[in-house]
């Protein structure tokens, strides 16, 4: 039986062996299972991994950071990290927000999925991928599974197609009776399917939800004739994208997720058994820049812009790109950060300052935004800018994720 644990950014996990602490949590800690707490402690003792979670207090405990998503161990624990959003202390209220900010998430899956059709009250986020990754084959099924012609190489007791001499004279020189063969066949069981029908049985082995298992194992009969991928990495390199496949995309990109563990953040290491797990600075960060461009039609808003480097003398070196390019005049770059507006200059990180200085003179604007998500002490954006200079303002900006839109202020 597996174990689901639910916990939000920076809440802690101690490891324990009294199944009946397993699970509950005490404000922000958390109790796991010993052997599962030695596994995330080996996850992020690589170099690579330990931005993911922290280990404290002499090793005594694990601190989520900004990385949520879903860690699953081998022993079956899967921990689900949620995002501390403000105005959400419901995990459920805050899974929702959540998923409505991971579909603007560029270059990925997530964004072709509609959420009136995911029921995700009682799921957990990994559930809850499992069925957007039904809901997509669904979607394909109706559009029709690929077929294509196949060449099939067999040792045959009929000739059909082309003998294979050379094949021939390595098998058959003793078996006369008996045709090494190549000849093509027109079928389903091409790379694209196969890695489907390894997709399927992974996921129907790992998901705890009967709803999902049901449409997995229907998903499966219509697969029934194709064979699973043998080597998955290797078959995602052999892919070719062509117009006749556009709506394989989609679903092929979570088939390298579930079964290349192929996430949005790299790590290392096999201490764990599943990991797929978000910056939230980069979901913060289309997100906003999608509910901008709602919020306000009439501002020119690029993103991710890079015209200008840091250095340019002997060469131009360490590129500059903001995250926003508003109208000609502004910048804003957002910071998945809690921000104290009762703190001094609001508790800003010397960091983010500088950077945004080297925006404006580098970029030549006029007014710099830097902007947070709401918190606890973070509700309304800044009235009056810091100054640089005269001519370089910078305002501190509150954006709401569960509204998707900057409170106390508007663009002109």
């Amino acid at each position: 039986m597996k174990t689901y644990i639910t916990i939000l950014e920076y809440d802690r996990l101690f490891p324990t062996d009294d199944v009946s602490l397993i699970s509950t949590n005490i404000g922000k800690k958390h109790y796991i299972d010993s052997k599962s707490f030695e596994s995330l402690k080996s996850f992020v003792s690589y170099e690579e991994n330990y931005k993911y979670l922290d280990v404290i207090q002499g090793g005594k405990a694990l601190q989520a950071k900004q990385y949520v998503g879903v860690i699953e161990t081998k022993t079956g624990t899967t921990i689900e990290v949620l995002p501390k959003i403000a105005g959400n202390d419901n995990k459920k209220e805050i899974r929702k927000t959540f998923l409505k900010m991971l579909r603007r998430l560029k270059h990925s899956p997530f964004k072709h999925l509609n959420s009136a059709h995911l029921k995700t009250d009682n799921m957990h986020l990994l559930e809850v991928f499992i069925s957007m990754f039904s809901e997509e084959l669904s979607q394909l099924i109706k559009k029709g599974i690929a077929s294509d012609y196949i060449t099939i190489e067999e040792n045959s007791t009929f000739v059909k197609g082309k003998l294979k001499v050379k094949e021939q004279l390595q098998h058959n020189l003793t078996h006369q009776e008996r045709f090494f063969i190549a000849y093509d066949s027109y079928e389903s069981n091409r790379i694209e399917n196969r890695l489907i029908k390894s997709t399927l049985q992974y996921l129907i082995k790992n998901s705890n939800s009967s709803t999902n298992k049901k449409r997995l194992r229907e998903f499966l009969f219509v697969f029934e004739e194709i064979k699973p991928a043998r080597n998955p990495r290797d078959d995602f390199a052999k892919i070719t994208k062509t117009r006749q496949l556009k709506h394989y995309e989609s679903i092929l990109q979570w088939c390298e997720l579930f079964l290349n563990n192929k996430s949005f953040v790299s790590f290392k290491g096999d201490d764990v058994a599943f990991a797929l797990l978000f910056d939230m600075n980069r979901i913060f960060e289309d997100y906003v820049a999608y509910k901008m461009k709602k919020q306000y039609p009439d501002l020119l808003i690029k993103t991710q812009h890079s015209s200008e480097h840091l250095l340019t003398m002997p060469r131009k070196q360490f590129s500059l790109r903001p995250d926003l390019m508003l109208n000609d005049n502004a910048i804003g770059d957002t910071k998945w950060k809690l921000v104290d507006a009762n703190k001094r200059n609001h508790g800003l990180s010397q960091s983010d300052l500088y950077q945004m200085f080297a925006y404006g003179k580098k970029y030549e604007r006029e007014e710099l935004y830097l902007i947070y998500p709401k918190s606890e002490n973070f509700t309304i954006s800044q009235r009056e800018p810091f100054n640089y200079e005269d001519a370089m303002p910078l305002r501190v900006l509150c954006f709401d994720c569960k509204k998707g839109e900057i409170e106390g202020f508007d663009f002109e």
